[in-house]
């Protein structure tokens, strides 16, 4: 940057030195011009502003394409796999069904819909627990990528072409959006529902705007992934110490430098090689420098090696699987899933499983479940009116079937008897070919007090009206007289307190 012309622009202070005519005002003793830079213009002019958009502020020798390759190759894999799952479960709540579409607004966003199936009947339990396992396992490769990126985010100018600022939004919207799903699906594994919504329309929603951004962000970066997979091999890259490693991925085995702990040879410059430089060790037999603005110019002295980092990273996924996979497991590895909602286990006996729901908590009094209790049951026209002990007195039939909840935990298979679902149709003059059901309960608050079942649902011999399970009467928290269980049904809609059944409606 020039100094201002004319003899009032400058002080005493900023006068040629002796010794050096061709800088004037360099010396020791210069000062910056005092005239300002206004605008846009200006600021691009002047360079980034003091802080993190300056390279020089990030300063860890471990960031490098390289690492960030790594990370987002995981990512790769694992957010396309929670993505499939998150719309598999999305479908199994058969939302095109009046009764269940918690998004009445989603157009062509369930062009995928279709007739959730019953078997195999543990297959909501196997999607969904892939889906929130999944996406607790994958937090610390997140945080890491991240962390890994952050400086790309703070890159100066913030925008220099069309392009790049359509990368720099499709940058936005992907960590916004990713942030947003974790946050939201973290929030309803833990019941904790603080949403300004309905999670089901957040989370839908939220999902195709962080995939759209995804999808964007890969076709940009996959081929930079691949190059730095396949110039820098993982096992070369891990057997490396700590101070042995470039900062920008590529290793050499040069110790320090004599200016720190990263020599020049060891960093790569992002603006290129210098014409006059010296080379200062050997050549990098990896290739050019780094161009992602990634690598730290002035890295400090390495604390951790970029397989201590990795092992790290690897740890706390392991260490966040063993402590949330036996939720949706089962069995004796239930105790080792310590990040799945407590409080409401029973505990022992025939009705000793989770529940998410008590009758307490959404509003159950007791003459709603008492001897007035009735079971309506209508269809074509017709209508007739079920005691409990009249319900019992139907055909009663058995079904080994699991519940699976959306917070990706699930029982093991628990022993149902009660009247079939079609059994129950044909009492309203559907002796073949049961159609759809719409289910209504006597909750009195909260959602899912209704739920609507396909024709496939209620024809399945297994889809019961259960009043018993395991031997015993049902109890008032698993939905005591009657209650849905249909297989491979999200746990929300085996409707539990049942008092109408209408069969041929899907309202």
């Amino acid at each position: 940057m020039s100094a201002p012309e004319g003899p009032d622009a400058r002080s005493a202070d900023s006068r040629p030195e002796p010794g050096n005519p061709a800088h004037p005002g360099t010396g020791s003793s210069a000062r910056p011009p005092t005239h300002p830079r206004t605008g846009v213009a200006g600021l691009l002019r002047d360079g980034p502003p003091a802080g993190p958009t300056r390279p020089g502020f990030w300063r860890s020798p471990l960031r490098g394409p390289w690492l960030t390759s790594v990370f987002g190759a995981v990512l790769l894999v694992g957010i396309p796999l929670m993505f499939v799952t998150g719309l598999l479960s999305y479908a199994a709540y058969n939302p095109d069904l009046g009764g269940n579409d918690k998004t009445p607004d989603r157009g062509w966003l369930g062009f995928y819909l279709f007739p959730w199936p019953t078997d195999p009947h543990w297959l909501y339990r196997l999607t969904q627990g892939v889906h929130v396992t999944l996406g607790i396992v994958l937090i610390p490769v997140l945080l890491a990528k991240l962390w890994s990126v952050v400086p790309r985010l703070f890159s100066w100018p913030p925008v220099k072409s069309l392009s790049h600022a359509l990368e720099r939004l499709s940058l936005l919207l992907l960590v916004g959006g990713v942030l947003f799903e974790f946050a939201t699906g973290l929030l309803n594994i833990q019941l904790d529902y603080v949403f300004p919504g309905s999670f089901y329309t957040l989370h839908f929603y939220g999902a195709w705007v962080f995939i759209g951004a995804f999808v964007v962000h890969v076709a940009f970066r996959v081929p930079l992934m691949v190059r730095m997979l396949r110039e820098g091999g993982l096992r070369e890259e891990l057997r490396r110490p700590g101070a042995g490693a470039r900062a920008d991925g590529r290793g050499t085995d040069r110790a320090p430098g004599p200016t720190g702990p990263a020599g020049p040879s060891d960093v790569a410059d992002p603006a290129g090689p210098s014409d006059s430089a010296e080379p200062s060790g050997p050549a990098d037999p990896k290739g050019p420098a780094d161009e992602t603005g990634l690598t730290a110019p002035e890295p400090a002295a390495p604390t951790i090696s970029r397989r201590g980092a990795l092992g790290m990273v690897g740890a706390g996924s392991l260490l966040l699987l063993a402590m949330t996979a036996g939720q949706s497991i089962g069995g004796a590895w239930r105790g080792t899933a310590l990040l799945a909602p407590r409080g409401q286990d029973p505990g022992p006996g025939p009705n000793g499983f989770q529940v998410n729901k008590t009758a307490a908590g959404v509003g159950i009094r007791p003459r709603d479940v008492g001897s007035a209790w009735r079971l309506v049951v209508r269809g074509q026209g017709r209508e007739r009116v079920l005691t409990r002990s009249q319900v019992l007195a139907l055909p009663q039939h058995s079904a080994a079937l699991p519940i699976a909840c959306v917070e990706g935990w699930s029982t093991e298979d628990q022993l149902w008897s009660g009247v079939r679902l079609r059994d129950l149709a044909a009492l309203v003059g559907f002796a073949e070919l049961a159609p759809g059901v719409f289910v209504q309960s006597a909750q009195r608050s909260g959602s899912f007090r209704s739920t609507t079942l396909r024709d496939n649902q209620v024809r399945d011999a297994r889809s019961l009206l259960a009043l018993r399970v395991n031997g015993a009467d049902l109890s008032a928290d698993h939905g005591y007289p009657a209650r849905v269980i249909v297989p491979a049904n999200p746990g929300v809609h085996n409707t539990k307190w049942v008092t109408t059944l209408t069969f041929g409606d899907s309202a």
